[in-house]
Formats: C-alpha cells, structure tokens, sequence
C-alpha cells in the first residue's frame, strides 16, 4: 500500500476542524482507531473538508476485545458508521492480545478484504514470530504493519521484516511523546540545521526506506511544521548518529 511519507495521528483528536485543517493542509492519510473514541470525529472533519475522499488513506483499528470474527464484522460496520464511510482503506489487527486468534480473527479480516469493505489489512504491535504467523494465515497481503518508531525506541527486525515482504511500516509515536527536545544528538542535530528536535525525527524517518510516520498534532502550526520536515535533509553521518542511540524505551508497551 502507498502511504504518504507523513500521515495524521489522531489519538486524543476531539475537534473535527482539526481534521478538515489537516487536510487542507496536504494531509492524505488520517490514523484512527475504535479505542480512541474519535471515529465520528475524523469522518465529520473529512465530511467538512473539501478534498475528496479519494485522494485521502483512511486507516482505522479493531481493538482487542473485538478480534473474534463475529465481533471484527459487527465492530466494523460500527466503525464505518461512525466514520461515514462505506469502506476503509486500512483496517488493523490494534493488538495481538486478548480475543485475537491467528486461525479464527484473520479470516474474518480476509472476508471483509474480499467484499471491499477494506483495501488493506493491516497489523499493528506485532512481534517477527506473529507477523510470520499472520502471513501464513492470512490469503490478502500485509498491507502495512504500524508499530512505535521513534530515536529511543527502533525496532530494527520489525523494519527488517518490512523490507524483506514489500510492506510500509508505519510509525506511531515518532516524536518519542514529546520527548524529542531531551534526546541530544537530535538536539545538537537540529541546532546544526536551524530545526526543531521534532523536525528532526520526522526528517530521519523519512530517510528510512518504507517508513511512514502519522505524528499527531492539533494546532495548525504543528501541522504545518511537521509537513514541512520532509524539506530537512540530514547528512549520512547524522542519520548514523541517530541510528547509534542505544537506549531503548517502549513508551506504548503491551
């Protein structure tokens, strides 16, 4: 699936105009999910935006409690309500925990692939070990696979996998939540180039071959300003910089 090198992180959205000044702000790709109790507010921002519902990837996610098949049907249609939408362009696996059963959620994900309700399956927070099991199990392809990427947290085999199976890796949490600014070399990075820690980090994503990131932001500033990091190019040596950062902090763990 093509995914636009910096899409929208919705969680904690409350505010439809946010969603339609997104999008007039070149956003092409919003990021929900049904535990983050905003789907109605990302389908009325794109409902009050004047670009066209093709042109837009939207992504939401099935959560946990919900992955028996019976549920991942009925919490869909839900979704799609609450979103105003017909169908979705990514739909997720949120977590492989709880109700999820490799052998009995994934087909119910192939159904509603097979009957248009969505364009891609896609997995979220999965381990090397489940992502092969999925891939055994699952007739459509992985469309995207959507984990935490961001300097303190990197996880090399999940994007070793990506790349191995032609799939995006999309990263939530790209700014370390709110991190950015306490992470040296990206300070001293961003010092060297006149830039924000934030732009920085957007910037070193978007170096990485099939990484896409969906940072949130809701004023119209940031939305702009993390736009406007892909026009930052970091030289080899400082991308390596960042790459060398050892600490390993999961923010979001199971």
């Amino acid at each position: 699936m093509q995914l636009p090198p910096i899409g929208l992180g919705t969680m904690g959205i409350e505010d439809p105009d946010t969603i339609a000044t997104a999008l007039e702000c070149g956003y092409r790709h919003l990021d929900t999910a049904q535990i983050y109790g905003n789907e109605a507010v990302v389908g009325e921002g794109l409902a009050r935006s004047s670009i066209a519902r093709e042109d837009v990837a939207v992504a939401t996610k099935v959560w946990a409690d919900s992955l028996a098949p019976d549920a991942v049907r009925e919490t869909t249609a839900e979704s799609l309500e609450r979103l105003g939408l017909e169908r979705v362009d990514l739909l997720y696996v949120h977590r492989p925990i709880e109700a999820y059963e490799p052998e009995r959620t994934l087909p119910a994900f192939d159904d509603l692939h097979q009957e248009g309700v969505i364009d891609g399956v896609g997995l979220s927070n999965f381990s090397v070990a489940e992502l092969e099991t999925a891939a055994d199990v699952l007739e459509a392809p992985i469309a995207a696979h959507q984990v935490e990427y961001h300097p303190l947290f990197q996880p090399g085999d999940l994007l070793a996998h990506a790349r191995e199976n032609d799939y995006p890796m999309v990263a939530y949490s790209p700014l370390a939540n709110g991190r950015a600014g306490e992470i040296e070399p990206v300070v001293e990075i961003a010092e060297r180039h006149d830039a924000t820690p934030e732009a920085v980090c957007l910037a070193w994503l978007a170096a990485k071959e099939g990484v896409v990131s969906i940072p949130k932001a809701s004023s119209r500033e940031h939305l702009e300003a993390n736009l406007e990091a892909l026009e930052l190019e970091l030289e080899s040596d400082e991308l390596a910089r960042i790459d060398a950062i050892e600490r390993t902090e999961e923010l979001f763990p199971e």
